[in-house]
């Protein structure tokens, strides 16, 4: 039996009303847990394109891509498994500001992280990490000790390593 792995798909949509609802439904009706989604602008103007992340068998992600492209506003979706992909995730930790100058420990920790500082003040500071999940796991562990605040995360965005032919498909489409 074929196992449940990480997927990410691209979908490139217009940008209307309600369609969030209807792709959310379709993975509702087959139980499948979305672990994150993001909707940016693309490459490509008056375009969206939104990265999903789940994890399920491959055939079931065929029917999900089937599913997804019979909506109307959907211009093309495609599927990648971790591989095919280039993709960071972010997240915000607001921290205790005694710990930053009390603890030599953190200033160690946002070293070796490659996280940022965004802002400090008398309560709290904040502290932004972005790369891939592990990473951000990682440090969420190291801080955890600590005291953390409040937490905060992206879902993922991804570039796939592959040429997607979507561009040259809507210039074809829109001549």
């Amino acid at each position: 039996m074929e196992e449940n792995k990480p997927y990410t798909i691209s979908i490139y949509t217009e940008n209307n009303i309600g369609l969030l609802n209807r792709i959310s439904a379709i993975f509702q009706r087959r139980h499948i847990n979305i672990e994150s989604i993001n909707s940016s602008v693309s490459e490509i103007e008056n375009i969206s394109k939104w990265t999903i992340v789940v994890e399920l068998t491959e055939e079931r992600m065929k029917k999900i891509i089937g599913q997804i492209e019979k909506q109307v506003e959907v211009i093309k979706a495609y599927y990648h498994r971790e591989d095919e992909i280039i993709y960071q995730e972010s997240c915000l930790f607001k921290i205790k500001s005694e710990l930053l100058f009390e603890e030599r420990q953190i200033q160690n920790i946002i070293k070796e992280s490659n996280s940022n500082i965004v802002t400090v003040n008398k309560e709290f500071f904040v502290l932004e990490k972005s790369g891939r999940t592990e990473e951000i796991e990682l440090l969420h562990r190291e801080l955890e000790v600590f005291g953390i605040m409040q937490l905060t995360r992206s879902g993922r965005i991804s570039v796939s390593k592959e040429e997607m032919k979507i561009s040259k498909m809507l210039e074809a489409f829109s001549n």
